[in-house]
């Protein structure tokens, strides 16, 4: 998965370019202006492909997408691959995130991208510790050493000022690729996706688990973006594939076994045992009661508003502070609400 936070100087550096192109180029992801037209829509990932995708490649191969009129391409990101920057300039037409701030980041950095739809309901990012010493509540990393990536380190820092907590009664500590600080005590808790299986099964069942979400933090995963232009020109389209793609969660949600057969023959390189211990995990943060309520893929300006003031208080935009209304939309939401709603 990619970071929470974006290269922001990568950002200022591209902004000036992007906001010209992004406003002058034709773009490339899509020739279609009515539903009967077929469109050719590129989706960027902020990351390898993963079963962060796997109701887009369910949608794919029950002709889901094809019922659309849509034909999609999955492009795959990585470490260093800029995303944002290529949705920006017209190279894809949508883009998917894992984590929601950094299209606050994009945006006060002057690139034009929006949100118009979030995959997951809640973040599945964890602070992980053990029994002998549990980290239930934020309130417990009070006099605690906590290892997280320093890419991550803005998030601890968000969750203690949201809890009143200053930062020097916890010791933050650079966190490696694994979970071995918290084996070897050198940490008391140590940070990731909760939906890791592979790596949290070096934790095994003495793990205790502090959901970002749950303690006060509430940011949006899995994010699906794209740019002003698109919106403005191509909003049918956006509203088709997002059709398309909650039908195809809906399908993972049902059939989880065959979703990731589908997932693994798409993507040979992911291990089948691993999916098959991790897609449980996956729907539950795709569905949920609030999912029942709001419907698959649902955000909120209220919650966007939280987001973008955390941000603001420790002083994160390079730029200016984006509005809620600059870094998400949702009318693709609302003329999706009756499907979205159905699988939700």
């Amino acid at each position: 998965m990619t970071s929470f936070t974006t290269n922001r100087r990568k950002f200022l550096t591209n902004a000036a370019i992007l906001g010209g192109v992004a406003a002058t180029q034709n773009f490339i992801g899509i020739r279609a202006g009515h539903a009967s037209d077929e469109a050719e829509v590129r989706m960027q990932l902020g990351w390898l492909a993963s079963n962060g995708v796997i109701g887009e490649v369910a949608a794919m191969k029950k002709g889901f997408f094809k019922e659309q009129g849509v034909t999609l391409t999955i492009v795959p990101g990585g470490p260093n691959v800029d995303g944002v920057a290529g949705v920006a300039a017209g190279q894809s037409t949508i883009g998917q995130l894992s984590s929601s701030p950094s299209i606050m980041l994009a945006r006060s950095a002057g690139v034009p991208v929006k949100a118009f739809l979030a995959g997951y309901r809640k973040h599945p990012f964890t602070y992980f510790s053990k029994q002998a010493k549990p980290i239930k509540t934020p309130q417990d990393m009070i006099g605690k050493t906590i290892a997280t990536p320093p890419t991550s380190v803005v998030l601890l820092k968000a969750l203690l000022a949201k809890n009143g907590i200053a930062e020097s009664q916890v010791k933050i500590v650079n966190m490696g690729s694994d979970m071995n600080q918290l084996l070897t005590g050198q940490a008391d808790a140590v940070s990731g996706w909760v939906t890791n299986t592979n790596a949290l099964a070096v934790l095994g069942d003495d793990r205790v688990d502090m959901m970002l979400w749950d303690a006060g933090l509430q940011l949006y995963a899995n994010v699906y973006y794209t740019t002003d232009q698109q919106l403005d020109k191509h909003s049918d389209v956006l509203v088709r594939f997002t059709t398309a793609a909650a039908k195809g969660w809906g399908y993972v949600r049902d059939n989880p076994e065959e979703a990731v057969d589908m997932l693994v023959e798409a993507y040979p390189n992911l291990d089948k045992a691993s999916e098959l211990k991790a897609v449980r995990s996956v729907i539950d943060f795709s569905f949920g009661d609030s999912t029942k309520e709001t419907g698959w893929g649902a955000m909120s300006k209220e919650n966007w508003a939280a987001q973008i003031k955390a941000y603001a208080d420790l002083k994160q935009f390079a730029g200016t502070v984006p509005t809620v209304d600059d870094v998400a939309t949702m009318s693709i939401l609302e003329a999706t609400a009756a499907i979205r709603k159905q699988v939700g």
